[in-house]
């Protein structure tokens, strides 16, 4: 009896060491988990890591955009587009440069600044909306300068064109590193016309869509979807020579 006895007390006193030292193992890996799990919290701060809202020190002027939509007659087409660019976060002013000789119809109108409202109800930030009218129509209207402009940067576009907000942003953004640039997504290309290079000034050739993509090459960007910086308006209407101008209307292409 007396060594069933102790083999049953060697048992018990083995069976408690071992729950014992399971428990110290429990409790310590418990306790590492637990610090893995607050130091991942905290690692991304130790080392730098963290993410800080970023105070942008830029002007005003160069945070949001205008865009300036040129429209012919098309006034389904330019209310979709007004209605599409007023609802991009970083759009300040939407202008709509009218040649027509008719001026706007009040129904026309009071539906485009419904649209542009709705948008700013629902951004908290109000985008002004203007239609600048024009007395003839010109190609050169979209080229003047504006009044009540505030940004710096220019989103020129016709009224069939609808670039996603997501696009234009990214573009915007490529624009402002390079602000004397301008940044489209219309590409062309020109080169000099080898048939008159014996004349004494040289002469160019402009190849259409199709060039850009035969070539896989571009020399320009059309102000079709465009970004450039609005000083370049006044010195395209009142700095370049009246010559280019008149070359604009009289040879106005379908580009």
């Amino acid at each position: 009896m007396k060594g069933l006895h102790g083999r049953c007390y060697l048992l018990r006193w083995r069976l408690m060491l071992w729950l014992s030292n399971n428990r110290i193992r429990l409790l310590l890996g418990f306790c590492l988990l637990l610090g893995t799990i607050l130091m991942a919290g905290r690692i991304s701060f130790i080392m730098g890591w963290h993410r800080q809202r970023y105070q942008s020190k830029v002007p005003s002027s160069r945070q949001r955009f205008t865009v300036l939509i040129n429209t012919w007659r098309r006034q389904a087409l330019l209310r979709k587009s007004v209605n599409h660019y007023s609802s991009c976060n970083n759009v300040d002013a939407v202008r709509v440069v009218w040649s027509e000789v008719e001026p706007p119809s009040d129904s026309l109108l009071f539906v485009l600044r419904q649209s542009v409202q709705s948008h700013s109800r629902r951004s908290s930030y109000k985008v002004d909306f203007r239609v600048d009218i024009h007395e003839e129509d010109n190609l050169n209207n979209r080229f003047m300068p504006l009044d009540g402009l505030k940004t710096d940067a220019i989103f020129s576009v016709d009224d069939d064109v609808v670039v996603p907000c997501d696009t234009l942003d990214f573009a915007f953004s490529v624009w402002s590193s390079a602000s004397d640039s301008m940044v489209g997504f219309v590409p062309r290309m020109h080169w000099l016309d080898s048939k008159k290079h014996e004349l004494k000034q040289p002469h160019y050739r402009y190849g259409g869509w199709w060039s850009v993509w035969w070539t896989g090459t571009y020399s320009m960007v059309l102000t079709k979807a465009a970004f450039f910086h609005r000083k370049y308006l006044e010195l395209y209407t009142y700095r370049m020579p009246a010559s280019f101008r008149d070359y604009v209307t009289t040879e106005r292409l379908d580009l």
